[in-house]
């Protein structure tokens, strides 16, 4: 069998995309995972401690290499946050607001 050959990659790419449902999810979660490790490293020397810190090790210096090693790993997931969607009972219904009075209004 032959070798995998080595690639500048590392993480590859086909085990980020086995993590994440589509290849957009993936640039967009390492975007802001990077975006988080590099805020981390800024504010370390005033002693803010807000930001999560990497969730691996790695010999990686650059925040986007940090977050795909983070992605690799399973230590960084998409969540999407739930959409209220319209009942089938009130599609096409008119929507009333509850007014401070007591009253309605449409």
């Amino acid at each position: 069998m032959a070798e995998p050959r080595s690639t500048m990659i590392d993480p590859p790419i086909e085990v980020l995309l086995d993590k994440v449902d589509s290849k957009f999810t993936l640039v967009t979660l390492a975007a802001k995972r990077g975006r988080q490790v590099n805020s981390y490293f800024s504010q370390l020397g005033e002693g803010l401690g807000a930001i999560v810190p990497p969730q691996v090790a790695s010999i990686a210096r650059k925040p986007l290499s940090i977050a795909l090693e983070e992605i690799a790993a399973g230590k960084v997931v998409a969540v999407w946050p739930r959409t209220r969607r319209p009942s089938m009972e009130t599609k096409g219904q008119p929507t009333r607001r509850a007014m401070p009075d007591g009253g309605e209004a449409s």
